[in-house]
This record gives structure tokens, sequence and C-alpha cells, in this order.
């Protein structure tokens, strides 16, 4: 080989990688990065998003998601309106509070994709202490984490159930089943899918726990959703329904094989119990994702005078600063169109 003909080859070489390269960042510039952030940790419900995710569903929408655990749903509220995260999924009460005791904080998050159309919240007891209805905790002691959104919607409970002159216990998420099963408490708020299996967990078989959950004893507020930076949603629209397509061909997923899902948690946490949260998804799935209510509303969506009703119940409860305008704190215009979001259709396994 010559010297002119290693020349010309070495040169038609560089110029390829170059231009490799220079395609490998064009794809990289056109796909739009999304900082996510969960409401808990890496546990069954998360299956929701981490197996979009796995599944490469949010790629194929020319988006590079990462999936952070939370620890709260006010905590992500924060974060997101902070600009830490793009995007999070929290409770929708969460982020009403945070709107209306913040009114002139810039870069209020909005939700754009409710996925518990029901709230996880209930109060659980022991039976064996002859709690079986709301009435019967009048003048009991109640315990849960301050921010726990059923203790924060407790009055609404109270007031739907006529319960009064209850006491209340804080302390850390971890100690609050161990103090019911000790005694030191009678009967806790929580999310039915975490604490009824936190009690399991504790050497409590499921039959001898009383579970009041709280749509079905009169409180209809919505539960967790998709929630959106406004800066991001400004900036980045069509990202943000991108992202609630390919989160709502995942779902679909989750449904169809529940126990596929659970492995996409495993590989973000490798020890977690997989039958453990499997059951936690199933129960959460069957709670406040295929409810009659969300069937009725559809998937993903709100009603006006139901958000309307528990803005006015969320205000009055938690006390905020001002009140709530239900418009301020719902965007519904990016969801999927009602076809693509019928995960009623899904054949579960």
């Amino acid at each position: 080989m010559t010297l002119r003909s290693f020349a010309r080859r070495t040169v038609l070489g560089a110029l390829a990688a170059s231009a490799l390269a220079a395609a490998s960042l064009s794809a990289q510039a056109q796909e739009t990065s999304i900082k996510f952030q969960l409401d808990w940790r890496f546990e069954g419900p998360s299956a929701l998003f981490l197996t979009p995710a796995a599944k490469g569903y949010f790629k194929d929408e020319k988006l590079n998601v990462t999936i952070d655990a939370g620890n709260g749903s006010g905590g992500t509220v924060t974060r997101v309106a902070s600009g830490t995260y793009d995007m999070g999924f929290a409770d929708l009460a969460a982020l009403m509070e945070f709107h209306a005791n913040n009114p002139t904080v810039p870069n209020k998050p909005v939700a754009v994709m409710m996925v518990y159309n029901n709230t996880p919240a209930a109060v659980l007891a022991l039976k064996k202490t002859g709690i079986k209805t709301p009435t019967d905790l009048n003048g009991k002691k109640l315990g849960a984490p301050v921010f726990d959104a059923g203790r924060k919607a407790w009055p609404i409970f109270a007031k739907a159930n006529n319960v009064g002159n209850v006491a209340w216990t804080a302390m850390d998420p971890p100690l609050r089943e161990t103090m019911l099963v000790r005694g030191d408490i009678d009967a806790i708020t929580g999310f039915s899918f975490t604490s009824l299996l936190n009690l399991e967990a504790r050497g409590i078989k499921s039959d001898d726990v009383v579970v009041m959950p709280y749509p079905q004893y009169g409180v209809k507020l919505y539960g967790n959703a998709i929630i959106v930076s406004e800066s991001f949603l400004k900036s980045n629209p069509d990202a943000v329904k991108a992202f609630l397509r390919a989160f709502t061909k995942g779902v679909k997923d989750v449904i169809a094989d529940p126990k596929a899902a659970i492995a996409h948690v495993k590989a973000r946490d490798g020890i977690i119990n997989e039958a453990l949260e499997l059951r936690r998804l199933q129960l959460a799935l069957d709670a406040t994702v295929l409810t009659p209510d969300a069937k009725a509303e559809g998937f993903g969506n709100v009603m006006g005078p139901r958000l309307a009703l528990m803005a006015s119940q969320v205000a009055d409860a938690f006390a905020t600063k001002e009140r709530i305008n239900p418009n301020a704190v719902w965007n519904g215009t990016l969801l999927p169109p009602d076809a693509e979001r019928n995960i009623f259709a899904v054949k579960r396994k």
C-alpha cells in the first residue's frame, strides 16, 4: 500500500467515524430528557412506571426518562416545583395543599393524568379491639405520620361518618404498624395496600384486620396523579404528551401480566420480596386504578364537580392559607385519546 493510499484510507475512516458520531449526537439531541420522581420507594405500584421504562416505550417516544424513588408525595411536589425534577407522581391533595399555601411561588406543578382515581387512604384496626365501623373509632387513639394522606384527610372521613374525640399519635412510617400490633394505638391511617401487607409482615393475619377504605365510607377523593412543573410543561408540551402515551401503554402491560411487571421493580431494587410486591401491586390496581369510578370517568381523567368538591374539602381539612382553585391544579388537555386509555379492555392474568 502506498503512502498516498494509506493516507486516503485514514482520512476516509476518520470522516466516517465523525459522521457516525455526529449522527449519534443528533439522535441524542432529538431526545427530551425527563427527570421523574415517584411518591415512594420501588415497591409493587412503581411497576406502572418502571415497566414502560424497561420496555423502551419512553425511548420509542424519543424521551430519555430517569426514574427515582421518593419519600412522600409532599416531597415530590416540592422537588418538581423547585425544578429538581421535571415530572413526578404525587397525591392530588398534596398538590392542592402546595398551591393554596404557596400562592406566589412560581413554577407550581400541575396534574396532567389521574392514575389512582380513588384515594388508597384507609383506616386499619385489629379485630380484637372490637373496632368494626367508623363510629367505633370515637374516643380511640389513632396513629400515623403527620404527613400521611389519610391522617391529613381525616377531618373529611370524620365528618362523613360522624366520628369525633380521637387522639392522634405521630410516628415515623416504619413504626406505624408496629405500634398498632403492640397496642400502643387503637387504629392507624395509611394506604390500604401498604399497611395491610406491613401488618402481615408483623405476624398479623389479614382476616384479623379491619380495613375501612376512605372511598367506601363517603370520602371520594382522587388519589395520586402524574404531575409536571409549569416551566417544563410550557417548554415541552409534546414531550409530556409522549410521556403519557408511553405510560398508558405500560399500564396495559402491567395489568396484562403483573408478575412480569414486578421483575422490572426487582431490577431496580434487588432486595424486594417479589411475591409480596406482586400482591401489593394487585391490591393497588384493585383499590385505585381498576375501580368503577375510573371506568365511569375514563382512566386518566377527572370529573369537574368531583374535583371542585375535593378542592373545597381539602382546603377545609388541611386549613390552607387560600382556597384551592381546581382549574389551577389540573390540565387534562394532554391526555391520550379515550380509546388509547381504555385499560379496562385489557385481559387480566
